[in-house]
């Protein structure tokens, strides 16, 4: 299995609504894009104020494997996601590794 974690980064602080409506726009992707195993998303509310660097949205997803990941990033839902983001999002920061 494969592992794709995000922090997003973004221009203003989003209003909570706007908040809940990304996170919800993520969590739909499992039974859409194929080979996601488990997808989480929700809010930073880390007490490490030093560590946050601004970052206030994060994401998990987990993966049947590589080539599911791979085809994640230019599936239509994905894309959509992506354009959606545009003129709002400051910075994001990807990880991804594989689950042993």
């Amino acid at each position: 299995m494969f592992e794709h974690m995000v922090c997003f980064k973004f221009k203003e602080t989003l209003a909570p609504s706007k908040e809940q409506e990304l996170i919800a726009k993520l969590l739909s992707f499992k039974g859409q894009i194929p080979g996601i195993v488990e997808i989480t998303a929700g809010v930073n509310e880390t007490e490490e104020t030093g560590n946050r660097q601004g970052y206030t949205l994060g994401l998990r997803v987990t993966f049947q494997d590589r080539e599911f990941l791979q085809q994640y990033g230019p599936h239509p839902l994905h894309q959509e996601f992506v354009q959606s983001l545009k003129g709002i999002l400051d910075n994001v920061v990807v990880i991804d590794y594989p689950i042993k």
